[in-house]
């Protein structure tokens, strides 16, 4: 939806290296047993020996990473659009939020919201984040340091009398949103050091929309917000790198048949090979004509 961010964030792509050996005498190739074929294991036990070996491929050389699940296509006559799915407050809920390059700020539709969609053609389902529901969520006022932050890349406003820091987004198809900046806890599973350390948090402060225009407003694909990667300050890989999560990297492997979906890592994997990809710092994606 919107426009590619400069280099201060890395993109890295996956891709999986296979070589093959063509000689005119057959190959004989020797291998050995994880398991004994005598040993028996239960079904749980093989997927935690799986998920040990994920662990090992997505394990960041400085930090932690995090990885979402991503579903959609880049087919505009199917979906059009890379999303996924994360949670957010006390107790957590679960957002359908839009993958966007062009973009700084996560924020999700909330209560009272004017325009924003009820229901999705996407056949997910719709939530509105309510923070006086949530037992850690707090407001973001004009006064505090991380509104500061957001002012300087031109991500936040602070002209309402109540002294909230807020936000207006114009997006490069003619739609837009404006909201209020809350403080709350991301949910996530981390993988540090080989390990998988399940229902880790992070305080991250994130826009609450009250006011959703143009195509954000149709339901053919609604989403519950949009999860900006650019690498203002504002945005969430930037505020997890502050707090020493994960690195201010991330890498994705999307699926190019008509299924879509893939992986999105919050930062540095290890196996397979990845490639980093420049990143041209413009307002506006360049596209081949």
């Amino acid at each position: 939806m919107g426009p590619l961010f400069s280099a201060g964030i890395l993109i890295a792509v996956v891709l999986f290296h296979a070589t093959v050996v063509l000689s005119s005498f057959p190959a004989t190739l020797h291998l050995e047993r994880g398991i004994p074929a005598s040993h028996k294991l239960r079904l749980s036990q093989l997927k935690e020996r799986d998920r040990v070996r994920h662990s090992r491929m997505l394990q960041s050389s400085g930090g932690g990473v995090v990885d979402f699940p991503v579903q959609g296509t880049f087919d505009p006559f199917l979906v059009g659009l890379y999303y996924t799915r994360l949670q957010l407050g006390s107790p957590p809920r679960d957002f359908y939020v839009q993958i966007d390059t062009g973009s700084d700020v996560l924020w999700v539709s909330c209560g009272s919201c004017n325009g924003c969609p009820v229901s999705s053609g996407l056949h997910i389902p719709l939530n509105l984040f309510d923070p006086g529901s949530s037992t850690t969520a707090s407001l973001v006022y004009c006064s505090d340091q991380r509104c500061s932050l957001g002012l300087q890349s031109s991500d936040s406003v602070c002209a309402s009398q109540n002294n909230q820091c807020g936000y207006t987004f114009q997006y490069g198809d003619g739609s837009g949103t404006s909201g209020y900046y809350v403080s709350d806890l991301f949910h996530f599973n981390s993988i540090l050091g080989g390990s998988v350390m399940n229902n880790s948090s992070a305080p991250i402060v994130f826009g609450c929309s009250t006011l959703q225009t143009g195509d954000l407003t149709k339901p053919d694909r609604a989403v519950d917000g949009i999860f900006g990667f650019g690498q203002q300050s504002m945005s969430v890989i930037s505020q997890l790198a502050s707090q020493g999560i994960t690195p201010k990297v991330f890498s994705h492997c999307l699926k190019g048949d008509d299924s879509g979906g893939g992986i999105l890592v919050l930062g540095e994997i290890v196996e397979p090979n990845i490639v980093y990809t420049p990143l041209v710092p413009s307002q506006y994606a360049f596209l081949p004509v």
